[in-house]
């Protein structure tokens, strides 16, 4: 899975591999060499972090002014964009001018592409359909107009947030 993560205003790529065991992880940022993390949630809010064998309590905070994590008597204000996440996905849609990209919701394959560059399309049409966990999933477009960029083909495979489609 990989997470944009917006810290003091600077954004920084996470990549976050399941380890070997339940709650067990291999992290890197900013594509770095991955670290071992194991994540064990003690009550809502409070998470026991093991990173490299040392042990964090990290507190988390939501609030009116966003979000923030509490380690080792820091306060670190944070802005998760998951494009997985359908709040995510509704915040960077934005109004409906000018061109708008349609971007795979979570890795997978292509089973069918269900338009072609050049048609017209309503807002929320099926343009592609990957599939995930072996669940398919019509990703359909952002806005009512005409396809002009389709980056996806039947049989290929996609990554998380990767643009599959472009609708003017």
């Amino acid at each position: 899975m990989t997470l944009q993560l917006e810290i003091d205003g600077e954004l920084r790529r996470v990549d976050i591999e399941s380890g070997d065991a339940p709650m067990q992880y291999r992290v890197s940022v900013d594509g770095k060499p991955g670290v071992d993390a194991a994540a064990h949630l003690i009550r809502a809010g409070v998470l026991s972090l093991h990173i490299a064998g040392k042990a964090y309590r990290c507190v988390l905070e939501e609030g009116s002014d966003g979000t923030a994590i509490h380690v080792e008597g820091h306060r670190v204000a944070y802005r998760v964009d998951d494009p997985r996440s359908l709040k995510s996905r509704r915040s960077r849609r934005g109004g409906t001018d000018g061109p708008k990209p349609l971007k795979a919701p979570m890795p997978g394959r292509v089973v069918r592409v269900l338009a072609e560059i050049g048609d017209q399309v309503e807002a929320h049409q099926g343009i592609i359909v990957i599939e995930a966990m072996k669940m398919q999933n019509e990703l359909k477009s952002p806005k009512a107009g005409k396809l002009v960029e389709l980056r996806a083909e039947t049989g290929g495979t996609v990554a998380a947030g990767d643009v599959l489609a472009i609708v003017e």
